[in-house]
């Protein structure tokens, strides 16, 4: 194998997205959740203690209330545990994404900030539509009789 066909780790890319994130969207913050990675017992037992809980997403954009898990372009698969909190966020109306590395990552976030902006503008138009006819017939209010 040359050093070319090596398939970055998942730090790499997520260290890559990151960089990219916030150059390219100044003002909206982002950030890791430090779930992974090799620790001692002891460690490990005092993060879980104070709430670290596994299969929690990488990172966090909370203005976009967007949470993106990594996985490297090849091998990287999804835990029961990230099945499960991803069912969950989404359960409770955040939105989340899965990037198979930094450039499907980068696709999958440019695509998903158009589709705020398409619908932040078709809410626009339904309320102006909607205040012209509000205006045009207004409601009658009955009094009680």
């Amino acid at each position: 194998m040359k050093i070319t066909d090596r398939i970055p780790t998942e730090h790499e890319e997520q260290r890559e997205l990151v960089r990219w994130f916030r150059q390219t969207f100044k003002g909206v913050r982002i950030f890791a959740i430090p779930n992974g990675g090799a620790r001692s017992i002891v460690t490990a037992g005092r993060l879980k203690a104070e709430g670290v809980s596994a299969g929690v997403p990488d990172l966090f954009a909370p203005a976009w209330h967007l949470w993106i898990e990594m996985k490297r372009t090849k091998g990287g698969s999804l835990s029961a545990e990230q099945k499960d909190w991803i069912q969950y966020l989404e359960s409770e109306n955040y939105y989340c994404i899965v990037g198979k590395g930094a450039e499907d990552a980068k696709a999958k976030i440019k695509l998903f900030e158009f589709q705020q902006m398409y619908m932040e503008f078709k809410r626009r138009e339904w309320v102006k539509e909607f205040s012209k006819k509000e205006l045009a017939s207004p409601l009658l209010i009955k009094k009680p009789e």
